[in-house]
C-alpha cells in the first residue's frame, strides 16, 4: 500500500469516501521538510459507468501516487437527481474503480455529463443538486470549505520545498456563459453521425461551435478567477492545472478554451503576471488523446496533455495545428512522471494494455516565465 504523499486531508476531504488507509491520515503537511515528494500522477476522463472498464488494471500497474478525474466521470445526462445518483452507484460498483479507490488517493472535477447535461453551462437548472451528489460521492465533508463556494474547483499542494507539486482542478461549467454556435453545423443531436459521414467523404468536420470574443463570454466567472490568482501566487516547482476541456487546441468547432478567447488570453496573462512557473495543463473531454504545445504569445512554452477517454473513443479526425505527433483514438489514461533528480517531467499517454502512446520529456527549466 502506497503512503499518501503530503496532502492536507482536512482541506481535501477525501479520506472517508476513498477508503484511504489510516497511515494516509498521518502524512506530513505539504511544504514541510519531511513531506514525501510526489513522482507519479495519473489522470483520465470520460468513463461510461455501464461499460466494462478494463483500463483500471493498466492504471494500477503504473502505480500512481495520485489519480485525477477530469470530468465525465459518469454519464448522467439527466435533470433527475436520483438518476444521477444511480450513475455514480454504477461507477462505484465497477471492480477496477473499487480497487483504485482502495489503493490510490483521488481528486476530481467535473465536465458536462457528470454536471448533468451535454455541453451545459450556467443555465443548467439542476446544478445545485448535481454539486451535492458530486461532493457526496467523492467524500467531501459537510464542513469542507469547498462546499462554500460556487462550483467544484479545488487545489492541493504536495511535497517538501524544492519538490512542491500544486494540483489545481478548475470548474468550467458552473459559471459558463452560453457557447457560440457554428451556424453551418446541424443542430439536431446527430453531431457524431454527421461528423463520421463528413470524415468518410474526405471533408473537414467543423463542429457545432465557434469563438466568442465578446467581453461577457466566460467559463470561470470572477470568483474562480480571483481564487485561481491566489493559487498561482503560492510557491511551487510543478503546477498541474486540470481542465475538463482542452486549453491549447486551436480548433474551435468543439468545446475548448479556444471558444472563449478572452478567458484563454486571461489565463496566459495571469500565469505571466503571477510568475507562476512549472505549469502543465492536463485535459480531457475529446474521446481521443493527444499532446498540444503552444510557444507563441505565452509566458513560456506551454503544453496540454489530453487524456480521453477511459472508456469512450471517437474516431472522427479533428484538426489541431498545435498537435505534437498524432492523436490516439482508443481508450487511454495520462501519466505525469516527475524526475526530481533530473528536474524533468515525462508526460505520457498509455492505452488499456499499458502500451506507451506518448512519451514527451519537458525540462523544468523550460517552464519559467520569460
Amino acid at each position: 500500500m502506497r503512503r499518501l504523499p503530503s496532502v492536507a486531508l482536512r482541506h481535501l476531504g477525501l479520506a472517508l469516501a476513498l477508503c484511504l488507509p489510516p497511515v494516509a491520515l498521518a502524512a506530513p503537511e505539504a511544504g514541510s521538510a519531511s513531506a514525501p515528494a510526489l513522482t507519479r500522477i495519473a489522470f483520465g476522463s470520460c468513463a461510461e459507468q455501464h461499460k466494462p472498464q478494463p483500463i483500471w488494471t493498466a492504471v494500477q500497474a503504473a502505480d500512481p501516487d495520485l489519480f485525477l478525474f477530469l470530468g465525465d466521470n459518469v454519464y448522467g445526462d439527466t435533470r433527475d437527481r436520483g438518476e444521477l445518483e444511480q450513475a455514480y452507484a454504477a461507477l462505484a460498483a465497477q471492480p477496477g474503480f473499487q480497487r483504485l479507490r482502495a489503493s490510490t488517493p483521488l481528486m476530481a472535477t467535473w465536465d458536462d455529463h457528470d454536471y448533468g447535461e451535454n455541453d451545459a453551462g450556467a443555465e443548467y437548472p439542476m446544478k445545485d443538486a448535481s454539486r451535492e451528489v458530486f461532493f457526496d460521492f467523492w467524500g467531501e465533508p459537510a464542513d469542507s470549505p469547498r462546499r462554500t463556494h460556487e462550483g467544484v474547483y479545488t487545489s492541493a499542494m504536495f511535497g517538501p520545498p524544492g519538490q512542491r507539486v500544486q494540483v489545481i482542478l478548475l470548474d468550467l461549467r458552473w459559471n459558463r456563459t452560453p457557447i457560440a454556435r457554428n451556424t453551418a453545423f446541424p443542430d439536431d443531436g446527430a453531431h457524431e453521425r454527421w461528423g463520421r459521414r463528413e470524415a468518410r467523404a474526405g471533408r473537414p468536420v467543423p463542429g457545432p461551435y465557434a469563438r466568442d470574443p465578446s467581453p461577457e463570454a466566460t467559463m470561470l466567472g470572477e470568483a474562480q478567477w480571483a481564487w485561481l490568482e491566489r493559487q498561482l501566487r503560492e510557491p511551487a516547482e510543478v503546477r498541474l492545472i486540470g481542465s475538463s476541456l482542452q486549453v491549447l487546441a486551436d480548433f474551435p468547432g468543439w468545446e475548448a478554451w479556444v471558444n472563449y478567447p478572452r478567458d484563454q488570453t486571461r489565463l496566459f496573462q495571469l500565469i505571466r503576471d503571477t510568475r507562476a512557473e512549472g505549469v502543465v495543463f492536463l485535459s480531457g473531454d475529446t474521446h481521443y488523446g493527444e499532446l498540444t504545445r503552444l510557444d507563441a504569445n505565452v509566458p513560456y512554452p506551454m503544453v496540454d496533455l489530453t487524456s480521453s477517454g477511459l472508456t469512450e473513443e471517437w474516431h472522427v479526425p479533428v484538426p489541431n495545428a498545435l498537435r505534437v505527433g498524432e492523436a490516439y483514438h482508443r481508450a487511454n489514461f495520462g501519466l505525469v512522471e516527475i524526475e526530481w533528480a533530473r528536474r524533468e517531467l515525462r508526460l505520457g499517454l498509455r492505452d488499456a494494455d499499458g502500451a506507451v502512446l506518448i512519451d514527451q520529456r519537458v525540462p523544468l527549466s523550460s517552464l519559467r516565465v520569460r
